[in-house]
């Protein structure tokens, strides 16, 4: 099978190939960076709250929420993918006769 250090699924003991999941798909990238920087700003959000700027707060608090829920809309979408390339993976192996 070749160089497999960096593959991070055990084909050997596999039984059903992981569309979308392994490390190197970098679909879910930009889903993770927005909640990340949603936590970011929910993080300036309450800095910005402690020092009694709270203009930039809830200025903060608005981009937190709209990046966090993009992310995980994207993740959610991504999941949703994954499934569906899954489910056709097993209809096609099967066959039409089982």
């Amino acid at each position: 099978m070749g160089e497999t250090s960096r593959d991070p699924v055990d084909h050997a003991r596999t039984t059903q190939p992981r569309a979308g999941e392994s490390m190197k798909d970098t679909a879910r990238i930009p889903g993770l960076i927005l909640v990340a920087a949603g936590v970011v700003a929910f993080v300036i959000c309450l800095a910005n709250f402690a020092l009694g700027q709270i203009g930039v707060g809830i200025a903060a608090v608005v981009v937190a929420l709209l990046a966090g829920g993009a992310g995980l809309a994207w993740l959610a979408m991504e999941r949703r993918r994954v499934r569906e390339a899954e489910r056709q993976w097993l209809i096609n192996r099967r066959g039409p006769d089982r």
